[in-house]
């Protein structure tokens, strides 16, 4: 695979992966068992995480229309977005034992 290819790839997961943060931070938001500061926090890490795919998916419109691409800021925000994910899996089943 080229750069320009990996940097699709790496940009449509980061994509996902912030689209998956914000569904299981809306998920815990509507828990009514948690206390009302933690679920407006996880109302704010959702709206976040929704803004955050939406900026990666502008730029993988950007590197789909046009062709320019960075490869340096695509591999950060992958690994970004995975961390993401992974934390707020694990913040969710700190939630549902507490």
């Amino acid at each position: 695979m080229d750069a320009y290819t990996l940097n699709l790839v790496f940009l449509f997961i980061a994509l996902l992966c912030q689209v998956l943060v914000s569904g299981t931070s809306v998920e815990c938001w509507l828990r009514r068992d948690l206390p009302r500061q933690q679920r407006f926090a996880w109302l704010a890490l959702s709206l976040a995480g929704l803004f955050l795919a939406l900026h990666h998916g502008y730029a993988l419109e950007l590197a789909v229309r046009t062709g320019l691409y960075d490869f340096r800021q695509a591999t950060l925000t992958l690994l970004a977005g995975l961390l993401a994910a992974f934390a707020v899996h694990r913040f969710r089943r700190l939630a549902e034992q507490g």
